[in-house]
């Protein structure tokens, strides 16, 4: 089977229990997301929200925020597309064993995007973007946000929809300097696709059209975030996972409609045009600030009869974008290690918020006749993974050699942590890149998409035992003197606020030289944090205070520190200085009020009562 719309995936999931409608009346305004994180929160249903304040259309969420509920949706296709992802990422396998692929072929050849010469649903009727539901996630939202779209646009010299880039990235409609129902605001990096498509047209002085699909068969949002591989269409993955062809046709003014789309919204954006975007909630578990972003004259919304607005809500880890991810790694497997000659395993730590921390485990065989004694080829590809799509934007890299431990598990955080520490050397394996750029939406650096890289690299025997309890001898100075043990060899500490790096270098400086002589027998990273009780309560806490509040090349210090040679190391613990900073990004904080007022739809005689 193939969901030919969104309404047809709603009816399905409502019919085996997939799904809760929500009939009492919810505001856009915090409400509507206060729920869904509390439902998304218990591993509850998707949410059908029927009655939504100041707007006539419905709206849902919550499709993917199961991987239970994902692999339903895709269970006729989920394993021929793995396949085809494989074959892409390794033709020789289909030589090797070519009939396990001949139902998975006759999928892909079938997935050819339709244009369609037949008047489409999706021309029905036209709208504004004020009557679209307004939602806002978190209180310091810059306005409403679509949060599930699919961007897609065309490359200038290059057009037509096997050339074209389809993309989530969010799309601010409301509030700041943008004329209602005229403007709406484009959040993304530039070397994204529709940053290329961009950089291509402003080259040429020309305005890029830009079509911005909201609904469709949920095989449309999913090819939207997936990593493919160069040169394989987003519109083809679409089809293939849907088992539909995706369907397209260009209105009267050239743009690109999806044809099974709930919403299509159209709109040019000019070269050198920006207005200010933000602040926004995002999934690092701060608010990106308010920066100036390209902003697209909207020219047309349109709707079929009956559309369905599609949302997520982002935030601190985990939401549903993490179902995504364990959606896509079902999917693509191995395939970036493919890409990576000598790379096992990579894995984005999802709690850290994803893009901060990365664990990988490579292959060493520069000397495969001697012992390895220390990082060597691992080192080549820490520096491949670092330059690659989206890994790019990482700031934290520990990486391992795949022959001291093959059955290491690369997403068990403490284990991981604990195989480093155990066999890292200090004062040789710490690798910075300093100066480089991070992800926009961290602001741990020094300026929008600036901060810096360390890679922790591990090769060789296991060298000492970890602290499992927090040592009786250990004291240390104040003002950093209240200690929790994190992890094995991993201890918080907590003291006085962050001033400035100037005022904290020098309070670095007296208080590791006062360490020196602190027994730190089987500790191996200090983290510096506001909250120790916070920090220390949880892996997931203390990943997220650590490498979400920190950049490397500022906030790394160590005992008994030298740099020799242009490389810096110490002879005694590492340490992350993790406290938050004054140029750092407010928190997502829920707001009381809300949360006091949604509790009604879960109570007795409300739409969700039973639900958690």
């Amino acid at each position: 089977m193939g969901y030919p719309s969104l309404a047809a995936c709603v009816a399905d999931l409502e019919r085996h229990g997939h799904l809760v409608r929500i009939k009492e009346e919810v505001d856009p305004y915090l409400e509507m997301a206060a729920i869904h994180m509390r439902v998304f929160d218990a591993e509850g249903p998707a949410l059908l929200f029927e009655n939504i304040k100041g707007c006539t259309f419905p709206a849902v969420s919550n499709l993917f925020g199961t991987l239970e509920r994902s692999k339903f949706m895709f269970r006729d296709t989920l394993d021929h597309i793995k396949k085809l992802v494989d074959v892409k990422m390794d033709p020789a396998s289909v030589l090797k064993k070519p009939f396990d692929y001949i139902g998975s072929s006759a999928i892909a050849l079938g997935a050819l995007p339709w244009k369609k010469k037949s008047k489409a649903p999706i021309l029905y009727g036209k709208t504004q973007i004020s009557k679209l539901p307004q939602i806002v996630n978190w209180p310091m939202d810059g306005g409403a946000f679509i949060t599930m779209p699919q961007v897609y646009t065309e490359d200038i010299t290059q057009p037509g929809i096997m050339k074209a880039n389809l993309g989530m990235y969010r799309i601010q409609l409301s509030g700041n300097d943008y004329i209602i129902d005229k403007e709406v605001g484009l959040h993304y990096q530039l070397h994204r696709g529709i940053g290329v498509h961009q950089q291509k047209a402003n080259a040429l002085g020309k305005p890029l059209k830009v079509s911005i699909f909201v609904g469709g068969p949920p095989s449309h949002p999913l090819s939207a975030v997936m990593p493919l591989p160069e040169g394989l269409s987003e519109m083809i993955f679409a089809g293939a996972l849907g088992n539909r062809r995706f369907r397209y046709f260009y209105d009267e003014e050239g743009f690109c409609i999806s044809a099974d789309a709930d919403f299509v919204i159209t709109g040019t954006v000019y070269p050198g045009e920006t207005k200010p975007e933000g602040p926004f909630g995002d999934h690092i578990g701060y608010y990106s600030l308010t920066h100036p972003f390209p902003v697209m004259k909207v020219h047309n919304v349109y709707h079929k009869k009956d559309p369905i607005w599609s949302f997520t809500v982002v935030g601190r880890p985990p939401q549903e974008d993490t179902s995504f991810g364990a959606l896509i790694h079902e999917i693509t497997g191995n395939a970036i290690p493919k890409e990576i000659n000598g790379l096992k395993a990579v894995h984005a730590v999802d709690p850290a918020g994803v893009h901060p921390l990365l664990f990988a485990i490579g292959r060493e065989s520069y000397t495969p006749y001697q012992e390895v004694e220390r990082p060597q080829e691992i080192l080549t590809i820490a520096n491949q993974i670092l330059g690659k799509n989206q890994l790019s934007l990482a700031k934290y890299l520990f990486i391992s050699a795949e022959q001291d431990n093959p059955q290491l598990d690369i997403h068990n955080i403490e284990a991981f942590f604990t195989h480093i520490f155990e066999r890292i050397d200090l004062s040789r394996d710490l690798h910075f890149q300093t100066n480089t750029t991070i992800d926009t939406l961290d602001y741990t650096g020094d300026g929008l998409n600036a901060g810096s890289k360390v890679v922790f690299a591990a090769a060789g025997r296991k060298k000492r035992e970890l602290a499992k309890e927090l040592p009786p001898a250990l004291a240390l100075p104040r003002p950093f003197n209240k200690v929790k043990l994190a992890l094995p060899g991993i201890v918080v500490a907590e003291g006085a606020d962050f001033t400035s790096y100037e005022n904290e270098e020098k309070v670095m400086e007296a208080w590791t030289a006062a360490a020196k002589d602190v027994n730190f027998d089987g500790i191996q990273l200090i983290v510096l944090v506001n909250n120790v009780d916070f920090a220390a309560a949880n892996v997931n806490n203390f990943v997220w205070e650590t490498f979400t509040k920190s950049n490397p090349a500022y906030d790394i210090y160590g005992v008994r520190s030298f740099t020799k040679f242009k490389h810096w190391g110490c002879h005694g613990p590492v340490i992350i200085d993790a406290r938050r900073k004054p140029h750092h990004a407010p928190d997502l904080i829920k707001d009381e009020t809300v949360e006091r007022k949604i509790d009604k739809i879960f109570a007795k005689g409300g739409s969700l009562h039973g639900i958690i």
